[in-house]
């Protein structure tokens, strides 16, 4: 879906205690790429953040929507980037307003570089799902779509017996395949209220992760994200 290439530079924009860092990492040096790692200070300073992509020639941005709104204001107060190597700003972390992106669009456009919203859970190694953000996406009242599963992990939207709920009713999240993980160390019962097993998996064994998180999936396949059915709150 992405191409990812050796010719591809990354930025490490991320604290290596946040799952996304994994991404950011491997996406670079599994393709060949160039990973530039971004000082502390210059994740906090817009003016400067910009200044490194365009010194480096950054083609892979990862940002939380939260970060990209600041640095996407001070951007707004600068002359255009003009054309730059940035192919992709990829968002995942937090749940993401596309109608916060429209400043971004209207300047930019929605293809040079590509927009793609990424669901994700640091249990099932970080991305679980994948969609590319077009114009039609922006408007005032979109939803929050977070698009298909990637090709290693399946998901599931179930209700409170664990049983599959309609297209189009929401579910919570449960995801399964190779990409999650073994469970939590040292935390061998919130393990087995969380990893649960698999009847819709191929094997014995099969297991898949209970998110917390609800959706409910269109027509076309796409998921729709409506929040969390507890009161977790993420800081």
């Amino acid at each position: 879906w992405f191409a990812f290439g050796a010719s591809d530079v990354w930025t490490l924009f991320q604290s290596i205690a946040f799952d996304s860092s994994v991404w950011e990492m491997w996406g670079a040096l599994l393709h060949g790429g160039r990973l530039v790692v971004v000082p502390q200070e210059v994740t906090r300073s817009p003016d400067r953040f910009r200044e490194l992509l365009l010194s480096e020639g950054v083609t892979v941005l990862n940002q939380t929507p939260s970060a990209f709104r600041a640095f996407m204001q001070y951007d707004a107060s600068q002359p255009a980037m003009g054309i730059v190597p940035l192919r992709y700003v990829i968002f995942a972390g937090e749940a993401l307003d596309p109608a916060s992106l429209r400043p971004w669009v209207e300047r930019y456009g929605d293809c040079a570089p590509q927009l793609v919203n990424m669901y994700g859970i640091t249990e099932t190694t970080v991305h679980v799902t994948y969609r590319r953000i077009r114009r039609e996406d922006i408007e005032p009242g979109a939803r929050s779509m977070i698009g298909v599963p990637i090709p290693d992990l399946r998901v599931y939207l179930l209700d409170e017996a664990r049983e599959p709920v309609p297209r189009g009713e929401a579910g919570e999240i449960y995801v399964g395949g190779p990409g999650v993980a073994r469970g939590y160390l040292n935390r061998p019962e919130l393990t087995a209220q969380r990893f649960v097993a698999d009847p819709f998996g191929d094997g014995e064994g099969a297991r898949m992760y209970r998110s917390g998180d609800l959706a409910r999936q269109h027509a076309n396949g796409d998921l729709e994200y409506l929040g969390r059915l507890d009161s977790q709150v993420k800081i």
